[in-house]
């Protein structure tokens, strides 16, 4: 029960914190739109940037240590640290379909009301995972101690010491979310953005940067903003564990995230897997230049990423609720304003692309401008594909999103190793194009599948 005249949420011993009544989420029925209608959201303005300023900071290390190492860096050095961070983003992307997206769906949706003990059993599995994916990284460093570059060691030991680490970061930032406090998440990123900008500094004027060094102090990032914001969780006090009052959890689990896995080793494809054909194909030298272009537009993927943080829980609760109408107009509003993000985005990036490439890297990558300029419709083609990815796992339809992947992959395979063999790094570019469009096109007719008919207006408050 809300205190009256009180403006912070409530915590509850096992459901979700109740929100005030203008905030930003679920009020107090639980099933109210949540984000809200035009005309009123300007209020809500403050929790949409502190949802933008957490993934800006979230990303902004990384950023910041693309750029430095770009700067400082031959082309070919730049190439190989490009492949060994393709690893982490392989890493990440399974343990987001392990533990991030399901804990999400669920957490918002069916066990919201027991999301205290759902936390700290999701907590322990996160501690497990993670320190079950640093002794697979040590060991694999040890098997290739042999016949791998002192380079690629280096990488991949800071790799193996950070990559849980970076991993329980994300999961930090999502349980704010959830528990409707993106402002402690912003903060929480923006500490780690500082620390790492800090290190970053010193390590450079020490002349001590290397792909080893990079990983820790990543890693540092999110040791100082944990220890800062960690105790903000609410656990509340679950007077039974969660696996006592629900025995097949895992199985249900696993029901969900096997399609979700499956679909982390075929997105690679999408993107990534681009970076693994150019070196493959090509030579280091190419990795490092795509690897400079798309530095420059992955932010839009960022701001995809904050949306989603607000949209998923949103659309999850609805579906639980069975309110397809509300569903499918805050789908609509989604869709609508993430067609406009990317085309902003895209003309940004036409009109101001070559002179803050020449900036950030101090004219070693001006060549590329053009490619530049085509691969800015990259966000565009994919932009309204995840709209629809989003509404379908909040749905809790997994198994669709996991074939368009696939159809996505096989545009790489069938037409992108054929564009990168004829054409270089153009065909690179091209092939991003053609499975970015194949992947829309998959989740178009899964998504008109899954929701038939025309689009149900908004009803009307009683």
């Amino acid at each position: 029960m809300a205190v009256p005249g009180r403006a912070s949420p409530v915590v509850r011993d096992e459901g979700l914190p109740a929100p005030p009544e203008n905030g930003f989420g679920l009020v107090a029925d639980g099933l109210r739109p949540v984000l809200p209608r035009w005309s009123g959201v300007s209020r809500h303005l403050p929790v949409v940037a502190c949802s933008l300023a957490d993934q800006a900071f979230a990303v902004g290390g990384g950023f910041l240590v693309n750029v430095v190492l770009a700067r400082t860096q031959s082309k070919e050095e730049y190439g190989l640290f490009a492949l060994c961070y393709s690893v982490f983003a392989f890493l990440l992307g399974l343990y987001h379909a392990a533990i991030l997206e399901p804990y999400t769906i669920f957490g918002a949706g069916r066990y919201r009301e027991r999301f205290s003990s759902y936390l700290r059993l999701i907590a322990r599995s996160n501690a497990v995972l993670c320190l079950l994916l640093t002794a697979v990284l040590l060991l694999a460093c040890l098997g290739l101690w042999r016949i791998a570059t002192p380079a690629a060691l280096r990488a991949l030991a800071g790799l193996a010491l950070a990559a849980g680490l970076l991993c329980t970061g994300h999961l930090l930032r999502r349980v704010f979310y959830l528990q409707r406090q993106p402002g402690l998440a912003a903060k929480c990123s923006g500490v780690s953005f500082l620390t790492v900008a800090g290190l970053l500094g010193v390590t450079v004027w020490v002349h001590r940067l290397n792909s080893f060094s990079v990983f820790l102090i990543l890693a540092l990032g999110w040791i100082a903003a944990g220890a800062g914001f960690g105790r903000k969780l609410r656990w509340g006090a679950p007077a039974q564990k969660f696996l006592e009052t629900e025995p097949n959890y895992w199985r249900e689990h696993w029901n969900y995230a096997k399609w979700v896995l499956a679909t982390a080793f075929v997105f690679q494809f999408t993107t990534q897997g681009y970076f693994w054909l150019v070196g493959g194909l090509l030579s280091l030298k190419e990795v490092g230049e795509l690897k400079a272009m798309y530095l420059l537009v992955a932010p839009v993927d960022q701001i995809f990423i904050a949306m989603s943080y607000l949209f998923i829980p949103a659309l999850a609760a609805r579906y639980a609720a069975q309110r397809r109408a509300d569903f499918l107009h805050l789908w609509k509003r989604y869709a609508l304003a993430t067609l406009g993000v990317t085309g902003c985005f895209a003309v940004s990036v036409w009109l101001l692309g070559r002179p803050v490439m020449h900036l950030l890297y101090a004219g070693n990558y001006d060549g590329l401008a053009r490619h530049l300029f085509v691969l800015a419709l990259l966000p565009l083609l994919m932009g309204t594909g995840n709209t629809m990815n989003n509404a379908l796992i909040s749905s809790e339809r997994p198994k669709l999103v996991f074939l368009a992947y696939v159809c996505s992959a096989a545009a790489t395979f069938l037409g992108g190793i054929p564009l990168v063999l004829h054409f270089g790094l153009w065909g690179a570019v091209y092939g991003m194009l053609l499975s970015g469009v194949t992947y829309t096109g998959a989740l178009a007719v899964a998504f008109s599948r899954r929701f038939p008919g025309r689009m149900a207006p908004h009803p009307v408050p009683a």
